[in-house]
């Protein structure tokens, strides 16, 4: 119960600053639109990791594909920006249907270096097919959202909407992981094997957990080609993978709130830091060092500390 409340507590502060950073504004405002889209980003990304129990290190050749998708139909071809989503997400769900059946197949550290590769070669074809990405000239012009004539064009706006499709990604993640496929999901990263004992079809949840983690990727990469306007190859390369892994385990992998919490502080934790000048990056791995210490499971998971120390006996 304890843990519950604390939970609410931290989205309910996560709220609050996400009205201040909307009232304020200034260059805060642009840090917590990348914070809503790596949200997105790592609520999929949990659906695999976190409720699966399986490792991904190539969740970011997805964004990838939505990212270059959107800006090459909507600057090219004159797409509707959100017809260009709709259209790089189903691209990317097919890319993980058809590469997600073999790979799915190995276990472990194979399974993880396998992704990870996935990742390399897709941001090794970002760069090397000029004709269609420009490479590392990136894509800029990229239209901002909207509908018709109708463009979100402002940044308290662009935050906005962004925020609330973050919550609507929360909710449809909410509703799965209740689900009787989010159960199975569950039981799969409990035991395989005794999982397999229920019926559950171990290969087919994990595929689909694959595709839902893929085609949450592919909206984040949309969303941040038209919410910054540009795109290039670093965007979508190696250090996407560090950055959102740092998000999830910082949240809370296989939590609810946790991808939302961990997105929204390991964006602003840095700008604390700013004025520290060349130590800036020392100060921010410290913090996450001290993080890790004492909050293994996450910043989500902290409230079950302060369980009084029956329960825990009982558990």
């Amino acid at each position: 119960m304890i843990a519950n409340r604390f939970s609410i507590g931290l989205l309910g502060l996560a709220g609050l600053l996400f009205v201040a950073v909307l009232i304020y504004g200034g260059y805060l405002l642009t840090v917590m639109q990348l914070a809503m889209i790596y949200g997105i980003f790592c609520l999929g990304l949990n659906f695999f990791m976190g409720y699966t129990g399986q490792a991904s290190f190539g969740q970011n050749a997805f964004a990838c594909i939505g990212g270059y998708g959107s800006a090459i139909l909507s600057v090219q071809y004159n797409w509707e920006p959100g017809l260009a989503l709709l259209a790089s997400m189903a691209v990317a769900g097919v890319a993980a249907l058809l590469i997600g059946y073999p790979t799915l197949r190995l276990r472990g550290h194979y399974l993880a270096m396998a992704t990870f590769a996935l990742g390399l070669i897709t941001y090794d074809i970002t760069v090397q097919w000029t004709s269609l990405t420009q490479g590392y000239m990136g894509y800029a012009g990229i239209p901002p959202l909207g509908v018709g004539s109708f463009t979100v064009e402002d940044e308290r706006m662009k935050l906005i909407c962004l925020g609330l499709l973050l919550l609507f990604a929360f909710w449809i993640s909410q509703r799965l992981r209740d689900s009787r496929f989010g159960r199975g999901l569950r039981a799969i990263a409990g035991s395989e094997d005794g999982a397999s004992a229920l019926g559950i079809r171990i290969s087919r949840f994990k595929l689909i957990a694959f595709v839902i983690a893929a085609l949450y990727a592919s909206a984040a990469g949309s969303l941040f080609a038209h919410t910054v306007g540009f795109i290039s190859p670093e965007v979508f390369g190696p250090q996407m993978v560090i950055v959102t892994f740092t998000m999830l385990y910082v949240g809370g992998v296989g939590t609810m709130i946790g991808p939302v919490i961990g997105a929204i502080v390991a964006s602003l934790l840095p700008e604390l830091f700013r004025s520290t000048g060349r130590f800036q990056d020392i100060a921010y791995a410290l913090v996450l060092l001290v993080m890790l210490i004492y909050a293994p499971k996450g910043l989500s998971a902290l409230g079950s500390l302060f369980r009084p120390r029956a329960d825990k006996d009982e558990v």
